[in-house]
């Protein structure tokens, strides 16, 4: 079992290490999340462990999530999940609004920051949807946190490092004008949620998306919510 800050440092920084040994993901809590290694070593003395296999995911006993890698209890809570189906990533995007309120609409598809990858990824799976959105590194370990779910942990971008990681995704968006029908019509954004963040982590953290979105962002924020 990995240890929990060991776990959590992989997560932010690293690409998941896995034990050639033993394969283990992740074990905490009641859930274990297994990759086909591990189910082949517990279904051992079976005389054919690969029907056994085929048996328990068509019973509902394992749920397989991608391609070697399986769940055995199908009501895991999602946001732990989407860090183990690709990594280094954190929850962020709208999924991350959502849970801080900040946007109205219920938002089903996990999304997740990465980065150091070509392109954008999607996982559709019997639990749910998970998408991944690259991010420059430059900004990726900042303005996240540990968060807990059945035991599970995972990581979390701040309302703040959300927002931003959405306005990355929007280059287009430069003039303040944009901006402001961007936050206030387009995503439906509260003023007053808006002037609760904190300005001074957006107006640091904004240059270094090197995206003149981002500066655009900050400016607005700056002149339109905290003046």
């Amino acid at each position: 079992m990995l240890e929990y800050s060991r776990y959590i440092e992989i997560l932010c920084f690293y690409p998941l290490f896995i034990s050639r040994k033993y394969r283990i993901f992740v074990l905490t809590g009641d859930t274990m999340i297994k990759t086909h290694l591990m189910v082949m070593d517990e279904l051992a003395g079976y005389a054919s462990p690969q029907a056994r296999l085929t048996r328990l995911l068509k019973a509902g006993a394992l749920v397989q999530l991608r391609k070697g890698l399986f769940v055995d209890d199908p009501a895991t809570p999602h946001p732990p999940i989407a860090p183990l189906l690709y990594g280094p990533s954190y929850i962020s995007f709208q999924y991350a609004l959502a849970d801080a309120g900040l946007i109205p609409e219920r938002v089903r598809v996990v999304t997740s920051a990465s980065f150091n990858k070509n392109k954008d990824k999607v996982f559709r799976t019997p639990l749910g949807e998970f998408r991944y959105f690259y991010l420059p590194p430059t900004v990726y370990p900042y303005g996240i946190t540990v968060r807990e779910e059945a035991g599970l942990p995972y990581l979390i971008a701040s309302p703040e490092k959300a927002l931003c990681d959405m306005v990355y995704k929007n280059p287009s968006i430069t003039s303040l004008n944009d901006m402001g029908s961007l936050l206030l019509e387009d995503w439906r954004i509260d003023r007053q949620d808006l002037r609760n963040l904190d300005g001074a982590f957006i107006r640091w953290i904004a240059p270094l998306y090197r995206r003149k979105s981002l500066l655009a962002l900050a400016d607005w924020l700056g002149k339109e919510v905290y003046q």
